[in-house]
């Protein structure tokens, strides 16, 4: 997997510092949550395979399809580096006009990659952002329900971990205002001890708190730096970027595979998401539906936080509260109960801070 040790290396190897001993309370401002300052609800559906997501290539009548899908909740963390998989395979034809399936994260950072290369292409696309799922994403990178951990093969960890690595330092290159992009303090919180240090891509800049030393009172801390990505600011300029380099967006529905075949482009690269399970006859892939409030924006709020399921990100269009995982709901109507139990238990967060 993708390995403390090279994730270290890949990031200069910034020391982790356990600070279990430090004699002062950390201290965060609370989050005003309440059900007056929600000013939007999103429901979005993670396109999620047990086994991990898919690169591979596959013929279709005279064309040639490179999948790259089924990212779980963490499309735009990975979106990087599956995109640079999928254009490694796509670039040993000789073939160079692309048609890239999908206008999220995934299909816009493919369609990139390839224009550095000097290829042609067109993205075709159902919605455009806003109204894509990358749109409704929290936008903290982190690869999250990403896979069944005893459904990985040893195949599939070494992509990932190629992956998980390009993107790292793909986003790097785009921080500042104009992509979105900024690094963050984050605090997982949690009731006992944890066993290690925390997951991999955990590791920069890390430090461990005690629950007396915890902005948690009672609980244990992790604290990490880690990238924030805004995407309604980020999808934009990716599509501006598409266009600025000569690239075409079309919006057109495929209904099945043989309106692919009047494409004129000879290479496909299917960046559908949850599309793939109907067009492409994937099964596997299912969706684990996710609801978040949107709050009125704290601008003092510079940090977020994970702590049993539920998850804060501070953001410049609003606060993101959410903390639903529902697998197999087709459903985008927000839940009102749903809301409801994550605005008590942010509730309590922010009491228990001040």
């Amino acid at each position: 997997m993708f390995t403390r040790r090279r994730f270290l290396q890949a990031s200069l190897a910034v020391p982790l510092v356990t600070r279990l001993g430090w004699s002062s309370r950390q201290r965060l401002l609370p989050v005003q949550v309440s059900l007056e300052r929600v000013t939007r609800r999103l429901v979005g559906l993670r396109p999620y395979r047990p086994s991990g997501f898919v690169v591979r290539a596959q013929a279709l009548d005279d064309k040639t399809v490179i999948h790259n899908y089924g990212h779980g909740g963490a499309g735009i963390t990975m979106s990087w580096g599956t995109a640079q998989l999928a254009v490694e395979l796509a670039w040993q034809g000789e073939e160079r006009e692309f048609a890239v399936l999908g206008c999220g994260a995934v299909g816009l950072a493919t369609a990139r990659l390839l224009q550095r290369r000097g290829g042609k292409v067109t993205i075709y696309a159902k919605e455009l952002p806003p109204a894509t799922t990358s749109n409704i994403a929290g936008g903290q990178w982190g690869p999250a329900s990403l896979s069944d951990p005893s459904r990985r093969t040893a195949a599939w960890n070494a992509q990932y971990e190629r992956a998980a690595a390009f993107a790292w330092r793909a986003y790097q290159d785009l921080v500042g205002e104009e992509y979105g992009v900024s690094w963050l303090d984050n605090y997982r919180f949690h009731r006992q001890a944890a066993p290690g240090a925390g997951n991999d891509w955990e590791a920069q800049d890390a430090a461990s708190f005690g629950p007396a030393q915890s902005p948690l009172p009672g609980y244990y801390a992790r604290r990490f730096t880690t990238m924030m990505i805004q995407p309604s600011v980020y999808l934009p300029r990716m599509m501006q970027d598409v266009l600025l380099y000569g690239g075409r967006i079309e919006v057109r529905e495929f209904a099945d595979l043989a309106a692919l075949s009047d494409l004129p482009e000879p290479v496909l690269i299917n960046c559908t998401g949850l599309g793939s399970r109907e067009l492409f006859d994937d099964p596997e892939l299912i969706p684990i539906r996710g609801q978040l409030s949107i709050l009125l924006p704290q601008p003092e709020i510079d940090y977020a936080y994970l702590s049993g399921g539920l998850y804060m990100f501070p953001r410049k269009d609003g606060i993101v509260l959410g903390g639903t995982y529902d697998k197999r709901d087709f459903s985008l109507e927000p839940d009102l109960e749903a809301e409801r139990r994550i605005l008590l238990g942010h509730q309590e967060i922010a009491r228990a801070l001040v």
